[in-house]
């Protein structure tokens, strides 16, 4: 009997998350059926049948997190090995993207396929969000493309109140004790996906801190300068850190590693990732090459890749590959964030809000300052006390002295 395995989505995947079945045993599905989705990278990939077949029995439940190649379920007779398709102890391979030829039912976001029984179309955001509020799919009508549910018209339908919306509240047993009343909630796939892989990147990653404060006026002044011409992109200050982190691993390589299954891995171009709240929680899009990419298109890019993170509609080219990511968590007004490091990177780094304080100048007197308060989460793999005290410091300097996020990486540093 063949089976169905975790499937290996990138090159640092090693466990993946299955979020959802779309079949159940005993069922018949066509070539490019989605079978089940699996969440890796804080994305969510629809895995698709290569070819006809019926599932036969499920090992691994909605919300499990197993290894790459575990299998999680198995087929009725002898299917050929392809992604995500397995004979016991075989390897898994690439497939080629085919399509069901289907006719689309516009009115319900939902698709007639050969066999005649009408299946949802929905993104996998829009059905996380429909199974955490108790909402009916076959009562929503679908935005985007053929009718396909998107996770906008989940939320529109949140609003509504009309009775062909099964809404209800989420059920919980409340108990009364000398503590007071209280309630359990069972957390959804997603939230369960977040709550292991932090756990597991603090248990597993030997983490160590640093912090510096990083004055912000010359970093200010060039962003209205670049923001007056209103024809462009607007920059916002993470834009220019994340091009400054880009900038400070391009020119000091031997920060930019990672420790990956008892090997480090030296990547050849400052990718950054970009700390993003969603409303499934925290995603992380990488901006590529930000070391080298002039500031209009990492501004582009990172706009674009944050709308997309919202919509969950990035894509595993979005996500995955680099050695650090970024957090900025000012404009929700704390000074400073300790962060936990987005496993395998070997670095994140925790922005607060802007502050206005007074320093002493070179005579002693008292002069305003704004300033950032940046702390430096590393991987004791990689990085010992002093290579990420110089990097932090090196950070610092390009945030300082703004003007070199305008030009090239110094050859060497």
């Amino acid at each position: 009997m063949a089976q169905l395995v975790m499937p290996k989505l990138g090159l640092t995947m090693t466990e993946g998350l299955l979020a959802e079945w779309r079949a159940k045993p005993g069922d018949a599905f066509r070539l490019g059926d989605v079978l089940y989705v699996v969440e890796t990278e804080k994305i969510a990939n629809e895995i698709e049948a290569d070819q006809d077949g019926v599932l036969a029995q499920i090992y691994v439940n909605e919300g499990e997190t197993v290894p790459v190649g575990t299998p999680i379920a198995a087929l009725e007779g002898d299917i050929p090995v392809k992604l995500g398709l397995q004979s016991a102890g075989q390897n898994v391979n690439d497939r080629e993207q085919q399509k069901p030829q289907v006719q689309a039912s516009q009115a319900m976001g939902s698709i007639q396929p050969r066999d005649g029984i009408q299946r949802i179309v929905a993104t996998p955001l829009a059905r996380r969000l429909a199974r955490s509020s108790e909402v009916d799919l076959s009562h929503i009508t679908g935005s985007g493309p053929r009718g396909r549910i998107k996770a906008a018209d989940v939320e529109a339908a949140l609003g509504q109140t009309t009775q062909a919306l099964a809404v209800r509240p989420p059920s919980f047993q409340p108990a009364t004790s000398s503590a007071g009343s209280f309630r359990e909630i069972v957390p959804d796939a997603a939230r369960l996906a977040t709550a292991r892989r932090v756990l597991a990147a603090k248990r597993d990653i030997p983490h160590f801190y640093l912090s510096h404060e990083a004055e912000t006026s010359a970093l200010i002044s060039l962003r209205k300068s670049l923001n007056n011409d209103v024809v462009r992109t607007r920059i916002s200050i993470t834009h220019l850190l994340i091009k400054a982190l880009g900038l400070a691993l391009a020119e000091m390589p031997e920060a930019n590693q990672i420790w990956l299954n008892d090997k480090i891995i030296a990547y050849d171009q400052a990718d950054v990732g970009m700390v993003t709240d969603t409303p499934l929680g925290l995603r992380i899009p990488m901006i590529r090459n930000a070391g080298a990419r002039p500031m209009d298109q990492i501004s582009a890019t990172a706009t674009d890749l944050a709308e997309r993170a919202r919509n969950d509609t990035l894509t595993a080219d979005d996500v995955g590959g680099g050695a650090v990511s970024i957090s900025n968590i000012g404009r929700l007004g704390p000074s400073g964030l300790t962060p936990i490091i987005n496993p395998p990177h070997s670095m994140i780094l925790g922005v607060g809000a802007e502050r206005q304080v007074f320093r002493p100048d070179e005579l002693g007197q008292p002069k305003l300052s704004r300033e950032l308060t940046l702390t430096l989460a590393c991987d004791h793999r990689i990085h010992d006390g002093a290579l990420a005290a110089r990097f932090l410091n090196h950070l610092v300097s390009i945030i300082e002295t703004p003007l070199s996020l305008l030009r090239d990486a110094r050859p060497e540093f």
